[in-house]
């Protein structure tokens, strides 16, 4: 082994990027038809359990004349939800997002191969019943269950399953929404937990495959197309952007809510079976009164958007909705966030656009873009995925105008919800679990740190025309100084030729010792970053490594313990401007687990 295994590695990497590239291209072929048969299945449930029809058209259940018997349609449905949940997987249950989050981190990226199944056939039970939910939350868990079993079929790295994982999650987005840049930048601020070349460019391949299942399957034009919305005054702007900080905290207490309404439905005397049940009691009521309520409601998304709705509607889609969907989602049935969120801040940016409207006559504000950028900014301060945010509703409406507004709103959201909630909808559940998610993705440190800054020096090294005997009398006057396991041999001119085992020295006598060097001589040179380093400590096990010039001259060499002192010193570097924003309540924590460590 020499250091061309570093290069060896890069070409590997490259043909395994190319390779799960394809893969999650084929995946991504794939979704879209699931995506296309869950909407269908939704659409014929829907039928069938509203209007007693056997169709597949696309039809809500507002327009349904059941009277006070809608109330019992979607308790049958989440009945039927329960008992899948329960004899089934309890996967099954919630919207997806933390599931995948959570398999990621615990799991390694592993995902039962029946949630394929299971995942859509009760989310569409549950939304074709009315459920209060989205087809995009289980269509991406769905998508995310694929990428997981193929990469358990194909026998790949956790790390590379992550990547497929993602990959099939967000082609799922993109597949409903025809929205592929949103769907990866989903990915990398929900899911992959990095950004490299190696897990985004297989993940956008999946997304863009994705995307372009949408325009076979569904439409080519955007999902909530919307009338052109005028560019925006100064004064305007800064409206926009407090009506975002307005929305972030709406956005807190309603990712906060979610939590309380599940902590509520823990404390009941009953299986948790029963629990979507209890919760669709609630969902039917609100639909009695509010049929708008139920549903998929991307019509009323697109609605919101004109800038032309009652108030009453308005007023239905922000509180009640909220109501039926927060209930639902708490009890544990299947369905998705992103919709009801995006219909929510909607309705409730409408509904503060109307009410500035109404104190100062004549201003520059749109209730069209006040409607859009508080449907934008309410995911944004409820999910922490704020370029998602932005990027999707410009994805989704092709209103290049809305930019400016957007990237405000949005960026105000995040702020407010970041102090007002210490997750997020999406992790608050597994950090409940004791997991916790990465908060911030940041260089991979090894790769900014160069072996010349780790060179140990001065160093003894082995000659490789010694016998075993003289190199043990020679260690022993310099045992001080060189107390590694595998010593560095070279010839007299300095140049590299191997590794002794100190252990081989009890063999003694005149045994040459050019006969028992190692047969793996991994080296490095100044110039490498320490990612390689590390990568030939954990292939190899030695405990020190040959650092050589392009000579292959021997110029000092590379310890485990030199690397863990400078990777030490660069967090704490980082940690010192964190620490002065932020508090060192990080240096606390630490300081006072070595005091415990101490005790014991």
């Amino acid at each position: 082994m020499n250091h061309k295994k570093g290069q060896k590695f890069a070409g590997n990497m490259s043909r395994r990027v190319f390779y799960l590239s394809l893969q999650a291209c084929i995946n991504a072929l794939l979704i879209g038809v699931v995506a296309k048969g869950l909407v269908m299945l939704i659409s014929l449930i829907t039928n069938l359990s509203f209007y007693g029809r056997f169709s597949f058209a696309e039809e809500g259940p507002a327009g349904n004349t059941l009277g006070w018997l809608v109330i019992l349609v979607p308790i049958v449905g989440s009945l039927l939800v329960g008992v899948m949940a329960r004899f089934g997987s309890k996967a099954i249950r919630g919207h997806g997002i933390p599931e995948a989050m959570e398999n990621i981190i615990l799991n390694e990226s592993k995902i039962p191969p029946v949630i394929t199944l299971l995942k859509p056939l009760s989310a569409a039970i549950s939304i074709g019943t009315g459920g209060p939910f989205g087809a995009e939350g289980p269509i991406i868990a769905t998508g995310g269950a694929i990428g997981s079993f193929t990469g358990q079929v194909i026998h790949i790295s956790s790390a590379e399953r992550k990547v497929l994982l993602a990959a099939g999650a967000c082609a799922g987005m993109a597949a409903i929404f025809g929205s592929p840049l949103a769907a990866i930048l989903l990915a990398i601020e929900l899911l992959l937990f990095e950004f490299s070349p190696r897990s985004v460019i297989p993940v956008a391949m999946g997304c863009i495959a994705g995307a372009g299942m949408h325009i076979l399957l569904f439409e080519s034009h955007p999902v909530f197309a919307m009338p052109d919305i005028p560019a925006v005054s100064d004064i305007a702007l800064v409206t926009y952007v407090l009506m975002g900080a307005v929305v972030g905290v709406v956005a807190a207490y309603v990712s906060k809510s979610v939590y309380f309404v599940e902590d509520m439905f823990e404390k009941l005397p009953i299986h948790w079976m029963w629990w979507p049940a209890l919760g669709a009691v609630v969902v039917g009521v609100v639909g009695y009164y509010a049929p708008h309520t139920m549903g998929v409601g991307y019509d009323n998304i697109k609605t919101l958007l004109t800038g032309n709705v009652p108030l009453a509607l308005v007023i239905s889609l922000c509180v009640l909705k909220y109501i039926s969907w927060v209930i639902s989602l708490g009890s544990g049935t299947s369905g998705g966030t992103l919709a009801p969120l995006f219909t929510i801040g909607g309705a409730l940016g409408a509904l503060i656009g109307m009410l500035v409207q109404k104190i100062f006559p004549g201003s520059d504000i749109n209730i069209a873009t006040s409607a859009l950028i508080g449907m934008a900014a309410m995911f944004a301060g409820a999910s922490r995925a704020l370029l998602t945010a932005i990027v999707f509703s410009l994805e989704t409406t092709g209103q290049p105008h809305g930019l400016l507004p957007l990237i405000g709103a949005c960026t105000a959201a995040y702020f407010v919800s970041f102090f007002l909630m210490k997750g997020s909808i999406m992790t608050e559940k597994i950090r409940r679990r004791g997991v916790a998610a990465p908060d911030e993705y940041t260089p991979d440190i090894m790769q900014l740190i160069n072996v010349s800054t780790v060179i140990v020096k001065p160093i003894l090294t082995l000659r490789d025309n010694m016998t075993l005997l003289q190199a043990q009398q020679f260690l022993q006057e310099h045992s001080a100084a060189y107390y590694y396991q595998y010593l560095p041999v070279t010839d007299e001119a300095g140049s590299f030729k191997g590794y002794l085992n100190r252990a081989k020295l009890s063999a003694g006598g005149d045994i040459a010792l050019a006969q028992e060097l190692e047969s793996s001589a991994p080296y490095v040179y100044a110039s490498d970053d320490i990612n390689l380093v590390t990568e030939l400590f954990d292939s190899y096990a030695p405990d020190v490594l040959a650092v050589l010039d392009a000579d292959r001259k021997m110029t000092g060499m590379v310890t485990a313990d030199a690397v863990l002192r400078a990777y030490g010193e660069r967090r704490k570097a980082d940690a010192r401007y964190h620490s002065a924003f932020y508090g060192n309540t990080r240096l606390l924590r630490l300081m006072a687990r070595g005091k415990r460590l101490i005790v014991r």
